[in-house]
């Protein structure tokens, strides 16, 4: 099968005739490959170029920008940028930028053939109702904001989704992106960060805004959230969420557990990356660990979240080889 073909059937719990996708989802740190580039990985491969390099199969990815280039940044990371309304009417000249995806768009273009043929799947990401709120107050006033700016949230949320929705309508004039992920990082490794109350109060309305626009097109609706998502999942399949990613081990996330809980819901990671650093022999338990599940469908295995600088090139040539000899085994045994 071609690489699109598989995620596109993996997507749909149906089996590839060959083996899994082999995908790393999130982007390599730029300490990883600065080791790897120590370690022998050529530093002229461009971007685009590193999977098929690394041995993994290419997917394409398009967040789309929801703040201008001159918006004001915060003092520090994880800082705020407005408190309450009136900062907020000061930064709407900055926010929501409707000409933000033209390169993207013109990307997709180019992008649109390779992609009908079946060479590489696209993929989006959406700053969530979570998530792009807290880039504006800031980490921990964020937290407050529920409670602090109720009316000023739901009013955020409202001006995003509309947002969205416009610039959902241009991108699917191009092309059909196979999945996509509400970028959201809404739990840490004891659970979610907000109760299931305010999820229903602020975030679910937004989803029930944007999510039908995307799901009625054929795309599949992942959440993005590190940490332990386990008591989430219940929520975010109410709001009309398909699947999930990151499932980080170190933050307790059983994904054989979840697959018994939820057979219909799509996985994408699962892969303990603290595994990598240390032998051929953990990850090769880490695999069979994961091989069950992958045999059900609907899961695509990979890193559960960004491959660490303290993985040698030469252990990582490794995982791919384990990686591709389990994404085999899963659909022929």
């Amino acid at each position: 099968m071609k690489n699109r073909e598989r995620v596109l059937a993996t997507l749909h719990f149906e089996r590839p005739d060959d083996r899994l996708p082999m995908i790393e989802w999130a982007s390599w740190w730029d300490r990883t490959l600065d080791a790897w580039h120590s370690q022998g990985l050529s530093a002229e491969i461009p971007w685009d170029g590193l999977a098929p390099a690394l041995g993994l199969d290419r997917h394409v990815q398009f967040w789309l920008p929801h703040r201008t280039a001159d918006c004001p940044q915060p003092a520090f990371n994880g800082g705020p940028i407005m408190e309450d309304e009136q900062d907020y009417e000061n930064l709407l000249p900055c926010l929501y930028p409707e000409d933000g995806i033209d390169s993207q768009l013109q990307a997709m273009k180019n992008l649109k053939g390779g992609h009908e043929a079946g060479d590489f799947p696209i993929w989006f990401s959406l700053d969530g109702g979570f998530w792009f709120p807290r880039t504006l107050f800031g980490i921990e006033n964020h937290l407050y904001s529920f409670y602090d700016y109720p009316e000023l949230y739901h009013r955020m949320l409202d001006d995003l989704a509309a947002y969205q929705l416009r610039q959902l309508d241009r991108i699917y004039e191009i092309v059909t992106p196979d999945f996509m992920t509400f970028a959201e990082d809404m739990s840490y490794n004891n659970g979610p960060m907000i109760s299931e109350d305010c999820f229903n109060e602020f975030l679910a309305p937004y989803y029930r805004k944007v999510i039908p626009a995307i799901r009625e097109r054929g795309t599949k609706v992942i959440i993005d959230s590190d940490g332990d998502v386990t008591k989430m999942i219940p929520w975010l399949r109410k709001a009309g969420i398909e699947g999930v990613l990151p499932l980080e081990r170190q933050a307790g996330v059983d994904v054989a557990a979840l697959r018994e809980a939820y057979p219909d819901f799509l996985f994408i990671g699962a892969f303990d990356k603290m595994t990598m650093r240390r032998s051929m022999e953990a990850m090769r338990g880490e695999f069979e660990r994961l091989l069950p599940v992958m045999k059900t469908g609907g899961f695509i295995p990979s890193v559960d979240h960004q491959t660490p600088p303290d993985c040698p090139l030469d252990r990582y040539y490794r995982y791919v080889e384990l990686l591709e000899e389990y994404a085999t085994r899963a659909v022929k045994e």
